[in-house]
């Protein structure tokens, strides 16, 4: 299995990258992992809502010329479906035994992702109806996914 993770910005803090860097270690076991980042998008303070639109059009372009043809595309959205993590854990499971052989999350930028990424995307997955910063949401989907494989594979995992 391959795991793809899309991202909108650059990591700049350390603790952040130490912990991408761990559980991307942890994961080495289950899947191959890639972690694509594409520009942000500077975003002045007071944008009219058209501006915002092109800001996460132009960042859409830039993560939809990284999905891959045959990848099943999951959308981080506030809005998506809220899973637990052994609903995930199943979700991956099944997709796997469908023939999927290619996840890519995408996480997009502070204002979020644009419609065309959302409507090339299989699934839209919520962790929450609250807004976290994009660097802390790659750890905390990293660490959901290394969950789902240890799930998966019956091993045991911390609750």
């Amino acid at each position: 299995m391959k795991i793809s993770l899309i991202t909108v910005g650059k990591i700049k803090e350390k603790y952040f990258e130490q912990a991408i860097a761990e559980y991307a270690k942890r994961l080495s076991r289950y899947c191959k992992l890639e972690i694509l980042q594409v520009a942000d998008e500077k975003t002045p303070d007071g944008a009219s809502a058209a501006l915002e639109a092109q800001i996460k059009d132009r960042e859409g372009e830039r993560i939809l010329a990284h999905v891959k043809d045959g990848a099943y595309v999951v959308a981080l959205a506030i809005e998506g479906h809220m899973l637990s993590s052994e609903e995930l854990a199943e979700k991956m499971g099944s997709l796997t035994v469908g023939g999927v052989s290619h996840i890519q999350f995408i996480i997009g930028g502070s204002l979020g992702l644009s419609e065309k990424v959302m409507r090339r995307a299989d699934f839209a997955l919520s962790f929450s109806r609250m807004t976290f910063p994009h660097q802390l949401m790659r750890v905390v989907l990293l660490e959901q996914v290394y969950r789902g494989f240890k799930i998966l594979a019956g091993e045991p995992y911390h609750k």
